[in-house]
């Protein structure tokens, strides 16, 4: 009974110790990004740039302005400026998981939206 006590000791402490997802979110604060995700099948492209408190969004040709809200460190909010519909006016949250020298991993869900969905931003300048 001992060793398997031991055993069990010996699993809590390896796995206790490792390092939690690294989040340096101050990082991508503001710049140039981009973000693809599949869409009917074909992979699409979003770039934007992003300051303290505006995004600028490209997709397809199109170009879309939201507000920018800090909740905290690792997660703000996007309200589009100029909607076009019901879609649109929905503000998006959006929570940075983990980030890397020149990513980040991140959830966003509409507000109100149960549904989370998740993707990873590349910082291009």
């Amino acid at each position: 009974m001992s060793r398997l006590s031991l055993l069990f000791t010996g699993i809590v402490f390896i796995t206790s110790c490792q390092a939690p997802p690294e989040r340096n979110c101050s990082n991508f604060k503001t710049g140039k990004f981009s973000f693809a995700t599949t869409i009917d099948g074909k992979e699409k492209t979003t770039t934007f740039i992003r300051s303290e408190d505006r995004e600028v969004d490209f997709f397809e040709g199109k170009q879309d302005t939201s507000s920018v809200r800090w909740i905290n460190h690792c997660e703000y909010v996007l309200k589009n400026l100029n909607p076009k519909n019901k879609a649109e006016e929905k503000s998006i949250h959006i929570k940075i998981l983990t980030t890397s020298d020149s990513s980040y991993t991140f959830e966003y869900n509409a507000i109100g939206d149960k549904r989370k969905f998740k993707g990873t931003a590349f910082k291009t300048h």
